[in-house]
């Protein structure tokens, strides 16, 4: 896929320019090719065909001037505005339009593409999480053209007076964090009929099996004789057995330390007999994008091998309706021992990952993360591009948000207050509610999961508004975003040991 090498030739079809906001005259390699192609370059700025303007691309046909048959132009702007995020954006919008035109090899001057602010090393680690991300396309079911699909095959990397180990392995990184966003958006994207519980265990034992990661399946006999009552409850109108689905990552030679991620697993959700709306209901394959993200940041960790300890823990089922399914006024028992008072069995997602975050602490977990597509209340409160946040721990939050901050996954933090406790256990048949009203409803979800992380150090991410996009972008496609892989398994990465 990716060859790098130290010097530029002319044996190439396709060369890549990146084209910053020029002060003064051409310098470097684009001094070079407008020397050979008789100034044609500085006349065409000067023209304003080709533009230096971020994003934009220019394609030159040189006409036998050069060996070199076509360049693009990559505008990157002003050298002192360029970042990371900008950067990856501009190569995003470069591999469409090169997709597009059918290229299957192409070079790039990466020096080209490098600032004060991005050295060469960090672009080419966004040119390749860049590349897999804006290729990416739905795994759909239609039928195809016996006619063979062309698409990017080889990438050529000129990387000039750097050391291309480092560059190779910069490019590896960056398009394993493009591979596993784009592995949790095709299982997020994946009808319900195909991908049940069943299916999302026996994808993650594959991704156990290829990275050499311990794994655990529990099922149903087994949840029933350790009290897996929250999970189980959920399960109960459903057809297709619950898996409750564990995968290991040892980094360091003791089990300390452990990372615990907790992804929600509902492969379809119609409510239960608390029903959703017809207009509600479609979509709800998508229910599962947490489990999705965990996964995915599982298959990051088990390319960069961080040294660091994760268990990742995901309940998993759907959530339907029968004769024998639980009910509103049901009073259910968790694995932690709490007794739940059930209104509303479309707040069921909290209860798989109740389960979910008790057997994460079972598995040594002394730091959680859960991810879930869990309410629509966050996306009233942030709408669709922002992950909604919340926290018993100040300091491990702060780890997560520079994550976000660093993969460009906004979140913003909702507030848990001792009021709001007080209405998650306000309940006169057990010891917690799942749904104590319509009144910030994201929060009380928040605050229901916390019951269950009690003194770990935890952070929820709810991701209901951010799973899922109707827009296509400069890094992939409307549907499933993938949202979380990156910024988990960064956060795994960084992670530094918070003292108690």
């Amino acid at each position: 896929m990716f060859r790098v090498h130290q010097e530029l030739d002319d044996k190439q079809e396709t060369l890549v320019v990146g084209l910053f906001q020029q002060n003064s005259q051409l310098t470097g390699l684009l001094a070079e090719l407008d020397e050979k192609l008789d100034g044609h370059l500085t006349q065409l700025m000067k023209d304003g065909d080709l533009s230096s303007k971020r994003k934009s691309i220019f394609t030159l046909h040189t006409l036998g001037l050069l060996k070199v048959k076509r360049i693009y132009f990559v505008g990157l702007g002003k050298e002192k505005e360029l970042n990371f995020p900008k950067l990856r954006e501009a190569f995003g919008k470069l591999f469409k339009t090169v997709q597009e035109a059918k290229v299957q090899e192409l070079s790039i001057a990466l020096d080209t593409f490098a600032s004060s602010s991005v050295d060469v090393n960090e672009a080419a680690h966004g040119l390749a999480e860049a590349f897999a991300l804006s290729t990416y396309k739905i795994h759909d079911y239609k039928q195809k053209s016996n006619e063979p699909e062309k698409k990017i095959e080889t990438i050529d990397v000129f990387a000039l007076n750097e050391d291309p180990v480092e560059v190779k392995s910069s490019l590896e990184v960056g398009y394993a964090f493009g591979q596993g966003t784009n592995s949790a958006r095709t299982l997020t994207n994946m009808p319900p009929n195909l991908l049940t519980a069943t299916e999302l265990a026996s994808y993650s034992i594959q991704l156990a099996d290829k990275h050499g990661f311990e794994y655990e399946i529990l099922e149903k006999e087994e949840m029933e004789r350790l009290g897996m009552g929250a999970l189980l409850a959920v399960n109960k109108g459903s057809e297709e057995p619950p898996k409750m689905i564990v995968l290991k990552y040892q980094g360091k030679e003791e089990w300390t330390d452990v990372i615990g991620l907790v992804g929600k697993g509902i492969t379809y959700d119609t409510g239960g007999y608390s029903i959703k709306p017809k207009d509600g209901i479609v979509g709800m394959k998508t229910d599962m994008g947490g489990a999705a993200a965990v996964l995915g940041a599982m298959e990051i960790i088990g390319e960069i091998k961080p040294e660091q300890n994760v268990v990742a823990v995901i309940p998993s089922t759907d959530n339907m309706i029968s004769g024998g399914a639980f009910k509103p006024d049901d009073v259910i028992v968790s694995l932690s021992g709490k007794t739940i008072e059930v209104l509303n069995t479309d707040a069921e997602g909290r209860l798989a990952l109740a389960d979910g975050v008790t057997y994460a602490k079972h598995h040594g977990a002394q730091y959680l993360v859960d991810v879930a597509t869990l309410t629509g209340g966050v996306i009233i409160a942030l709408g669709n591009d922002m992950t909604g946040a919340m926290t018993n721990h100040e300091p491990l939050f702060e780890q997560v948000l520079q994550a976000s901050h660093e993969c460009e996954e906004p979140m913003w933090q909702l507030p848990i207050t001792e009021k709001d406790k007080k209405r998650v256990r306000n309940s006169k048949m057990a010891d917690l509610n799942n749904s104590p009203g319509r009144e910030g409803h994201a929060i009380m979800a928040g605050a229901f999961i916390g019951e269950f992380a009690e003194n770990t150090p935890w952070v929820h991410l709810d991701i209901a508004g951010t799973a899922v996009t109707s827009k296509e972008s400069d890094l992939g496609p409307s549907g499933a975003t993938g949202v979380m892989a990156r910024t988990l398994a960064t956060f795994v990465e960084r992670f530094e040991t918070i003292e108690k």
